[in-house]
């Protein structure tokens, strides 16, 4: 369990680190892009 929350607090550290770049509604345009290049991979 804790290898889970280690990937867990890795994940919220990236959003931190993204969302302080990025106006709330300016999200979908970096997510979005960024999730379909992840499902093309």
């Amino acid at each position: 369990m804790n290898n889970f929350r280690e990937k867990a607090d890795l994940i919220w550290n990236l959003a931190n680190l993204l969302r302080g770049d990025y106006k709330p509604h300016e999200y979908a345009d970096v997510i979005l892009p960024l999730v379909v290049l992840r499902r093309l991979d």
